[in-house]
């Protein structure tokens, strides 16, 4: 590929992905942003989404449920969880929003950050969309 750079994608579990890349949408915490070689140098956090990758081998999609990316010469992403989107199905993601609305539920009990909880919980909720998947509905 001619205008390219280094993109990793690491979750604790693996490293899912190391390869060369024209571009990769990110899911950032405060917007979606697309790096390209030659991007100015950012750190971000991650939203739950979609990254979608884009390499000489064409677009490979991964659900990401937050962590962070490291843009420089080149990208590397921490993803607390993340999972090939072919590999996301409808029991896969009920478990990953019953595992935040978990988190919800102990944070409102604390009583501090319900409203950040909130959200992480209404984005994972989200991914059912872009997945072709039902919404599961939490209780908030």
């Amino acid at each position: 590929m001619a205008d390219t750079m280094q993109f990793d994608l690491v979750s604790p579990e693996r490293s899912l992905l190391s390869t060369q890349v024209s571009s990769v949408q990110i899911p950032g915490a405060d917007g979606d942003l697309t790096a390209m070689p030659n991007h100015a140098p950012l750190i971000t956090t991650l939203r739950p989404g979609i990254l979608t990758v884009e390499t000489d081998k064409g677009a490979q999609e991964y659900v990401v449920t937050g962590g962070f990316a490291e843009i420089g010469e080149s990208l590397s992403v921490l993803a607390e969880k993340a999972l090939p989107k072919a590999d996301v199905d409808q029991a896969t993601y009920d478990a990953l929003v019953d595992e935040v609305q978990a988190v919800y539920t102990q944070t409102k009990e604390a009583g501090a950050g319900v409203d950040d909880a909130a959200k992480l919980l209404q984005d994972t909720v989200a991914i059912a969309a872009s997945l072709g998947l039902t919404a599961k509905q939490p209780a908030l």
